[in-house]
């Protein structure tokens, strides 16, 4: 089962984590920058930013177990780009009960939510000399057959070169998943928005450009990727960073991973989006304005 929902310009909910290893969905604390629940009450949980809303649309896919939703796409309709994957990771959906999906006809297949004219005609990444980057990690998904098949959909890629998407977007990508166990006992939380970057923002010195190239098909190759990741533990308590990377032509896969952390304030300000917007004021202002150092400190970088 699969939803889809047409966004509306909202505002957003706080949520307060429960403590089982199905995934969060609050209860409700009120917040003055939530999401609008109204249309879809998903949007309270802490992986969801602040949706942009417009010609975009949430597609939240969702899978007959336990777990419920698999991840969410939020899908700009102009652009025929996602804007960004969230999903969540705790010890129960980390368990590996199935293998990568692999097929020799239909390798990335397109989305079934989407409409004709919301995406291309056929797979614009054929033959472009770039990657179909998994915003949403295969590898991150392979507790079912369906959960993992569901990430090769074409509106959770971007296109990546293979030296960053081998490299050090995928050592990003296995610390992530370092950061939670597998272990039945550990309740532990990892909140996950990841993207590239495709809106520009104004900043002090003009516009930035985040765009890498348009290719003559109409895909944006974004010029930054970025994650934005927020642990609850299983007290209660709560940590937020974030991972900043200019998408080279370049093997960087043994740089410290220290020299792209930033803190969530900062990468707010580079993308113009609004992440953990649910959490309760108070935790949201102190988990994202966290220094570098304190950073780098808590999340052992």
């Amino acid at each position: 089962m699969k939803k889809i929902l047409t966004l509306l310009l909202a505002a957003t909910l706080v949520v307060a984590c429960s403590d089982d290893e199905k995934p969060d969905t609050g209860n409700g604390i009120v917040n003055i920058n939530r999401n609008d629940t109204s249309v879809e009450p998903a949007l309270q949980r802490l992986e969801f930013p602040h949706v942009k809303g417009g010609n975009s649309r949430v597609i939240i896919h969702t899978c007959n177990d336990d777990f419920g939703i698999n991840y969410s796409v939020e899908w700009d309709c102009d652009k025929r780009s996602q804007r960004w994957s969230c999903y969540q990771m705790y010890a129960a959906n980390r368990v590996a009960k199935t293998s990568r999906y692999t097929s020799d006809y239909n390798q990335y297949p397109f989305d079934p939510e989407l409409s004709a004219g919301e995406y291309f005609d056929s797979d614009p990444y054929w033959r472009s000399g770039y990657d179909h980057g998994h915003i949403c990690p295969s590898a991150d998904r392979l507790y079912s057959k369906d959960a993992n098949y569901q990430t090769f959909y074409l509106t959770n890629m971007q296109p990546q070169r293979n030296a960053f998407n081998a490299g050090i977007w995928e050592v990003m990508e296995a610390k992530l998943r370092s950061w939670i166990h597998q272990s039945s006992n550990i309740k532990d939380t990892l909140f996950v928005c990841k993207g590239g970057t495709i809106d520009a923002v104004e900043t002090a010195g003009g516009i930035k450009d985040p765009i890498l190239t348009t290719l003559s098909n109409g895909l944006i190759v974004p010029k930054y990727f970025f994650m934005a990741l927020l642990y609850k533990t299983k007290t209660g308590s709560y940590r937020a960073m974030a991972f900043w990377a200019e998408h080279l032509n370049e093997d960087h896969s043994n740089d410290p991973l220290g020299n792209y952390v930033i803190n969530i304030d900062e990468l707010e300000r580079r993308t113009g989006i609004d992440f953990f917007c649910n959490l309760p004021d108070d935790i949201e202002n102190e988990v994202e304005a966290t220094s570098i150092d304190d950073i780098k400190w808590l999340w052992t970088l």
